[in-house]
């Protein structure tokens, strides 16, 4: 007949508890698979949070772009080269009309080194066959345009560089009116003058823009 050991008891069908060898203690041991940590939640969200990290985006590439776009020149800068444009502009409309109209005085003294009416009927009024006048008017109508505060919130590169082409062979035509002034015709118009003083004010002024480069990126670099 088998015997109990003290403090065991019987179970139906006869057998003894016993503790299980895969147990410590008579408790199951933890499972050796590890389920979802607290802090590492589906979709990258932080602990304590029910919701998912935001995703990262280009925002600061985006933000970069938008930085390097080119700025116009300053404001006074913009006004400077219009209000000379416009200057130039109403000298070379006058000296147009007394070209054609010979009734028009011109309001220069006729001396030995100042004449206009000297200059402006001289055979080096005409170049190219068209009057020196007309040249100037259709020169510095594209000024007064391409130098406006609006055409200079414009920043495509061409209109850029034509200004600047327009400048290099407006102050390369000043030289020989002034040359012919003095050389040819002996004589000196003080309207001319007034035009070629405008003229390479502006010279200086977009060949400035140019080396610092206003319109571009390399404007704002330098701020």
């Amino acid at each position: 007949m088998a015997t109990r050991k003290p403090g065991t008891a019987a179970r139906p069908g006869g057998g003894t508890q016993s503790r299980d060898k895969g147990t410590r203690g008579g408790r199951p041991e933890a499972s050796t698979t590890a389920g979802p940590r607290p802090g590492n939640r589906p979709g990258g969200g932080r602990a304590g949070s029910g919701r998912p990290a935001p995703a990262r985006t280009a925002a600061p590439v985006k933000a970069a772009a938008g930085e390097a776009q080119p700025a116009p020149p300053p404001l006074w800068y913009q006004l400077t080269t219009w209000i000379l444009s416009l200057a130039g502009l109403g000298v070379s409309i006058y000296l147009t009309i007394a070209h054609f109209n010979t009734s028009v005085t011109l309001a220069c003294p006729a001396t030995s080194t100042i004449n206009c009416e000297k200059v402006t009927t001289s055979p080096q009024s005409y170049a190219f066959g068209i009057p020196v006048a007309v040249l100037g008017l259709a020169f510095y109508v594209f000024l007064a345009v391409a130098n406006s505060p609006w055409a200079w919130r414009i920043t495509w590169p061409p209109l850029r560089w034509v200004r600047v082409g327009s400048m290099v062979v407006g102050i390369v035509f000043v030289l020989y009116l002034i040359y012919a002034e003095l050389f040819s015709i002996g004589a000196i118009c003080l309207w001319c003058t007034s035009v070629h003083v405008i003229t390479f004010a502006l010279f200086v002024l977009i060949m400035f823009g140019a080396a610092a480069g206003y319109g571009t990126t390399k404007a704002l670099s330098r701020a």
